[in-house]
């Protein structure tokens, strides 16, 4: 049956993400290149998207609804009944859709005995729905313990702006293009967007849609990026022809809208991952500035593995970080993440900053971002760090940049349509 295959990877994907600790992101990149149709890759991430956010109410209904609890060796089958959960509530597909095909799934994915009982709760879930959401189930509570101390006031607002679909925004190429003549273009392919004014880059898609779908996106004329990641280019701002190091790179975004925006930059770009730098040369080559750039595999923290001992005008460390700013697109982060990992990660942004430090020309400027929400990794850690390092002086951000947060700005989650995110400008006398 047509549908079938999509519902199969859908729950291959959930069963590995909620039951054996593997990432969505890692996942996908196993399942959605065996669909040869994009319609079908994009609903596959729609269902599994839609099954994370939701998996709270749909664990409390399904419990309610079995005499007896599934076991461990069902967790294939609670996989696939998510998959359909998902279709018939958060995606409203039509029950022919979400219902038989997700029942012929079952007998595909080696559950024929089950096939009856998966046909029967979903025809319940059709009939009763779910309960009512509260997002902070899916929330380990030590994290959200940590959320509502530092955002007191915003916690709520946090939490549902993190269970919520996020729009797709643009970053339009003006090396190749305009913004104004990419927003025509994609009025002329029947695709609503609106431009923001603080982005002078961007452009914001509020449906769902494959990148595949979008006019020139092999061609490099536009490129997926977040209006919080598209203002780090903002925040740095350097000189131009300016010597850069971005010290953490993967994959590329960042990078590539520095270079979009002044080619004559002298970009270096590191990441400790080399298997990460291979997406990220194709994210470069894609947007056609690959040759601008020289890229390393190595640790930003040790520079003297790598440097040449030339200053650079202006560093970018988009750090390491707990991700909790863009839950509402990678919501396994919520499932992953332990307090031990914070630990971790604080000591590694730590390590960061002093070493971009040491690398920073007199008179440069240092940006520190994370797309995290929580104050240990943002606030404190610059903080700690000015209180360490008597020559750093903080700049003002502007308002546009978010709340002022210590000597830096946070934009929380959902906020003007945008992820959470954090930045902090330093300047060396």
């Amino acid at each position: 049956m047509s549908g079938t295959a999509s519902r199969l990877a859908a729950a291959r994907v959930l069963d590995a993400v909620l039951h054996r600790g593997r990432s969505l992101k890692g996942e996908f990149g196993a399942e959605l290149p065996k669909l040869d149709d994009p319609r079908d890759r994009a609903l596959v991430e729609a269902i599994c998207f839609a099954a994370l956010r939701e998996r709270a109410r749909y664990a409390s209904a399904l419990n309610a609804w079995v005499p007896k609890p599934l076991g461990k060796r069902d967790d294939p089958l609670r996989a696939l009944l998510d998959v359909g959960f998902a279709q018939l509530d958060a995606l409203q597909l039509p029950a022919h859709a979400a219902v038989d095909v997700t029942v012929e799934a079952a007998r595909a994915f080696g559950r024929a005995h089950q096939a009856a009982m998966v046909n029967a709760l979903l025809r319940r879930a059709q009939r009763d729905g779910f309960p009512p959401a509260d997002p902070a189930q899916v929330w380990p509570q030590w994290l959200l313990a940590e959320v509502r101390r530092d955002w007191p006031q915003h916690a709520e607002a946090i939490l549902a702006a993190s269970a919520a679909p996020a729009p797709l925004w643009l970053r339009v190429n003006r090396l190749k293009t305009t913004r104004d003549a990419y927003l025509q273009s994609l009025q002329d392919a029947g695709i609503a967007a609106r431009v923001h004014d603080a982005l002078p880059d961007a452009l914001r898609i509020e449906d769902s849609l494959a990148v595949a779908a979008l006019p020139g996106f092999d061609e490099g004329l536009a490129s997926v990026q977040d209006g919080s990641a598209q203002a780090v280019a903002d925040a740095l701002t350097p000189s131009m022809g300016a010597r850069v190091l971005d010290a953490c790179v993967a994959p590329g975004g960042k990078a590539a809208h520095l270079l979009e925006r002044d080619p004559s930059l002298r970009l270096l770009a590191l990441d400790i991952d080399s298997r990460r730098l291979r997406r990220t040369a194709e994210t470069l080559r894609r947007v056609g500035v690959d040759a601008a750039v020289e890229l390393k595999a190595a640790d930003a923290a040790d520079p003297a593995a790598w440097w040449d001992g030339v200053p650079f005008d202006a560093v970018l460390i988009d750090a390491p970080c707990s991700a909790t700013g863009v839950v509402r697109r990678q919501p396994d982060i919520l499932l992953h993440r332990r307090p031990g990992d914070l630990d971790a990660l604080l000591l590694t942004q730590a390590r960061l900053l002093d070493a971009a430090w040491t690398v920073l020309a007199p008179g440069g400027a240092l940006v520190y971002a994370t797309c995290s929400i929580l104050r240990r990794e943002n606030a404190d850690q610059i903080d700690a760090f000015l209180a360490r390092t008597p020559d750093a002086i903080a700049e003002p951000l502007a308002e546009t940049f978010g709340h002022e947060d210590g000597a830096g700005r946070q934009r929380l989650p959902g906020e003007d349509g945008m992820d959470g995110f954090f930045y902090a400008r330093l300047r060396k006398p």
